[in-house]
């Protein structure tokens, strides 16, 4: 939100951007027309996120704004009550994931709770959508998933994919990283939200497979934000058990992105090893884009859409996580490939993506 949005909507003069959302760190300069205002705190469900909808009203009522982007569907509610209150508000609403698919069929939430949760998220993103001035889609394939975006217009909709927006002053490395000769360690690397649907088990087996292969060892970095406790607590003692080849950055809380891209170009590997799940079937991750702008080499579960970049760009291969692996064929293998034998791609960079959005917001505000 700070790092894209944000960013493309200060350059151009005249505009003002607040940000509201959870405090953080190390997230470098910030544009003087600018401004921060942390309003979550705490986990999902706690008080802390019952008093973040008193602080965003106070924004509202204090800023005045001329449209808002609302990115968390639990501000939804009271930006709808804003805008029923006075003449010529707009807002845009920024649809980041299908949440109440994900509530349904992910295991973060359980019985009522999860009911109750899918089924509010269902009707409030439809009101939602049908009074706001635009729709902004990160998958393409929401517009078939999410029913109420048939009864809108198609020019109130747009894709945004989340593609690599550079850290203000950020070079981008001029040629992919190279995989280190066998008699060196092979660093991989998990990043992102840490979670079992997203793989982290597959992940460590993986190591442990390759260890075995690559004469010069293989060290995995898991770095990121994982919402389950009892899964830290066990990722946790796997990396005291394993510290010569196993670091677990970040856990708790979420972690700076500019520390995950600085991981990034420490690795050799870049790891997707989703389980098979109808809540990421159809989506491409933020962490393809990143890798693939970094010229990181991959190694993803078999998915047609993410096969699809890693093949034009020849930035990665398929690799059925969670059944054994072969190891000495799979070192061979990353061995003896090209990765990027056309360079860094450029068309998986967030400039593309900017000058949607404005066009979205002249056209409809």
């Amino acid at each position: 939100m700070r790092g894209k949005f944000a960013e493309t909507l200060a350059e151009r003069a005249g505009t003002r951007v607040h940000i509201a959302g959870r405090a953080t760190t190390g997230a470098g300069a910030n544009p003087a027309n600018n401004s921060l205002h942390p309003i979550f705190s705490g986990t999902r469900l706690s008080l802390g996120r019952l008093a973040a909808q008193w602080r965003y009203g106070q924004l509202l009522h204090r800023l005045k704004p001329g449209v808002v982007i609302v990115h968390a569907p639990e501000l939804l509610p009271l930006t709808l009550l804003w805008q029923a209150l006075g003449q010529g508000r707009k807002f845009l609403y920024d649809i980041r994931e299908n949440y109440a698919l994900n509530v349904s069929t992910q295991r973060v939430y359980q019985g009522f709770t999860r009911r109750g949760l899918a089924a509010g998220l269902r009707w409030v993103e439809g009101l939602a959508a049908r009074r706001a001035a635009g729709v902004i889609l990160a998958e393409a394939s929401y517009a078939a998933e999410l029913p109420f975006l048939n009864e809108l217009p198609p020019g109130r909709i747009v894709v945004l994919e989340n593609k690599y927006q550079p850290q203000p002053g950020e070079k981008l490395r001029p040629q992919p990283i190279a995989l280190p000769p066998p008699t060196e360690p092979l660093r991989l690397l998990y990043s992102g939200t840490i979670s079992e649907l997203n793989g982290v088990w597959e992940a460590l087996a993986l190591a442990g497979q390759l260890r075995a292969a690559w004469p010069g060892g293989v060290r995995l970095t898991i770095i990121g934000f994982c919402q389950q406790p009892e899964l830290l607590r066990q990722l946790l003692a796997e990396a005291a058990q394993h510290p010569a080849w196993l670091s677990l950055i970040g856990g708790a809380e979420p972690v700076p992105h500019a520390r995950i891209v600085a991981e990034i170009g420490c690795s050799h590997l870049g790891l997707l090893p989703y389980r098979p799940h109808t809540s990421t079937e159809r989506c491409r991750p933020t962490k393809l884009f990143e890798y693939l702008a970094h010229g990181l080499p991959v190694l993803a579960a078999p998915n047609p859409l993410w096969q699809e970049l890693l093949t034009a760009h020849g930035a990665g291969l398929p690799l059925t996580f969670g059944q054994p692996i072969d190891g000495p064929a799979l070192a061979a293998r990353l061995q003896g490939y090209s990765f990027y034998p056309h360079g860094i791609p450029g068309d998986v960079l967030w400039a593309g993506e900017g000058k949607k959005l404005w066009h979205l917001l002249d056209t409809v505000i």
